[in-house]
């Protein structure tokens, strides 16, 4: 029996994570600068090796735990990649999770020391092997989750506005929705629940806060493609 395990190459495998971030107008990426002479112009996913006491979704948790400085991030493993060629340096098996992370909360001095920054998903740069493939891939399971389930909250702060909701959606979807009818639509769904505080500075009477209900969070089955004119669920 153990022979046969002896008899089989063995592969390294790498998680890469790709981390979305809303700083309250514009979908983001966090990606790293290479600090290798060969791709010293290029960016890339933040990875790691799976060591050997870990599962997928722990090593995927640390991974963006070393970057972020956030616990309890939402994470989702959405493919695999495993092209022979994929990697020239060694023969690497690629599992690949996205990650919703809010902007204001993780550590930029950690960040520095990875040399990491925000991208725009509309000004993307140049990446290594296939990173911008994967975030293409994941970008689209991010509009296909958040059509059927309000993951895009992972994205907003602890307390939020209809208003920034609403924006966090558009920037998602990459288009625009009608205010009146989103405001009613989502509040229909008992997703929300109203805070007495206002958001003062942005006009005189301010919008109300809003923070999840988590018991109808967890439950809701609510899709949210009709919220949004001209989308259909990116698979």
């Amino acid at each position: 029996m153990l022979s046969l395990y002896k008899e089989q190459v063995k592969l390294l495998v790498a998680l890469d994570s790709v981390i979305f971030g809303f700083d309250g107008e514009t979908l983001k990426i966090l990606l790293v600068k290479r600090g290798i002479e060969t791709d010293k112009d290029t960016w890339s996913l933040m990875g790691g090796w799976l060591k050997s006491d870990e599962s997928l979704d722990n090593a995927a948790e640390r991974i963006v735990h070393e970057l972020t400085g956030l616990n309890n991030v939402y994470l989702e493993q959405i493919t695999v990649m495993g092209e022979p060629n994929r990697d020239p340096v060694e023969r690497t098996v690629s599992v690949i999770y996205y990650a919703l992370i809010n902007v204001a909360d993780y550590n930029e001095q950690i960040s520095e020391k990875y040399n990491a920054k925000w991208f725009s998903l509309e000004e993307m740069p140049n990446m290594l092997y296939d990173h911008d493939k994967i975030v293409k891939l994941a970008s689209d399971k991010l509009k296909y989750k958040a059509a059927f389930h309000p993951v895009g909250l992972e994205l907003l702060p602890k307390k939020f506005t209809i208003p920034q909701f609403q924006i966090l959606y558009e920037a998602i979807y990459g288009t625009t929705i009608d205010k009146r009818n989103f405001s009613r639509n989502i509040l229909s769904t008992g997703l929300l629940v109203k805070l007495e505080e206002k958001q003062r500075g942005f006009s005189k009477k301010g919008a109300y806060y809003y923070e999840i209900n988590q018991e109808n969070y967890k439950k809701t089955g609510e899709s949210f493609v009709k919220f949004i004119p001209n989308i259909e669920p990116h698979i």
